[in-house]
């Protein structure tokens, strides 16, 4: 699906509203509503409490989107838009597609928000849009960035990279591109709610690996 496709089909309080589009000079330009906020990549250390509010606004969106058999595929703070009246919006569906019995294969993206099952090439589905939404939170949440792919490479000892299998290094290189700021860690305020989430997906995600066997 195009995303003018896509952006003609919705019709929802958390997806950026379509008004229209026209052809010049051989480029497509599209006229949506204007977010003055900007996108949530421009904001750092995020309170809790409005967060949790950001959160309900991304889910709801992406659970419209599910409903209609969409996955975004490029969910990222950048493609989060937010405005002074408090509305939270999903944007840019460049690379989203038609899900085909709920799972999808093609590799397109950003890396460092893409799930491992995207990220090794295997066929995945709305749970790789949930792993980037946690990815895009944790980065907004905190003011710390991971180092360079290069740095935590050196950082794991032999021992270490021995427990694991040959093809860690090249998907720790696409998962931290050196161009890619990214988290180092977060408030410990937030363990309990990152802990929750995270046995939730591992729980969901462990349920759908299940299913295809």
């Amino acid at each position: 699906m195009s995303e003018l496709e896509i952006l003609y089909k919705c019709d929802s309080s958390y997806i950026i509203t379509f008004y229209s589009a026209f052809f010049v000079e051989n480029r497509i330009s599209i006229c949506t509503e204007y977010m003055d906020g900007g996108s949530l990549d421009v904001y750092r250390r995020i309170p809790e409490h409005v967060l949790g509010r950001i959160s309900v606004a991304v889910v709801k969106g992406l659970t419209y989107l599910w409903s209609l058999k969409i996955l975004h595929r490029d969910v990222k703070p950048s493609n989060m838009l937010v405005n002074t009246r408090g509305q939270v919006k999903l944007c840019d569906f460049g690379v989203s597609t038609q899900l085909v019995n709920s799972i999808a294969k093609t590799y397109v993206g950003t890396n460092a928000y893409m799930a491992p099952e995207r990220i090794s090439g295997e066929q995945y589905g709305i749970h790789s849009d949930v792993w980037s939404v946690g990815i895009s939170f944790m980065e907004v949440i905190a003011e710390y960035f991971f180092p360079s792919f290069h740095f935590i490479l050196c950082g794991l000892s032999c021992s270490v990279v021995a427990l694991y299998t040959i093809n860690l290094s090249p998907f720790l290189y696409l998962l931290c591109p050196q161009d890619h700021a990214f988290i180092l860690h977060y408030d410990d305020g937030n363990a309990e709610v990152v802990s929750m989430w995270v046995c939730r997906c591992l729980e969901e995600r462990r349920a759908q690996a299940q299913g295809k066997m």
